[in-house]
């Protein structure tokens, strides 16, 4: 039988997702400065060449770092709220620790 999670209290909950969001935006402005920098040396090293390019690669990198923050942020999340603890697990009862 599963275990309650401690996401199913409303109190904690809030406090958990606050963290995650708080987790989120300083993601949010690492990404930010990231892109600059980026284009900043794109500039540097090639000067104008297509505003599309510019644009591709801003796009790029703040995908790439966002959803890598959005999902780490969700293992964080599950893994200090005791979520991933709360499964019930039928394989690992059947396992010895010899093997």
């Amino acid at each position: 039988m599963p275990q309650p999670s401690r996401l199913d209290d409303p109190l904690y909950a809030s406090v958990a997702w606050a963290r995650y969001w708080r987790l989120m935006r300083g993601m949010a402005m690492f990404t930010l400065i990231c892109v600059a920098v980026s284009l900043g040396i794109l500039f540097y090293m090639h000067g104008f060449v297509s505003i599309h390019m510019y644009l591709a690669t801003a796009a790029g990198i703040a995908f790439a770092l966002m959803l890598m923050a959005g999902l780490m942020g969700l293992v964080f999340l599950s893994s200090g709220t005791g979520h991933d603890e709360s499964i019930d697990d039928p394989v690992s009862k059947d396992i010895s620790p010899d093997e």
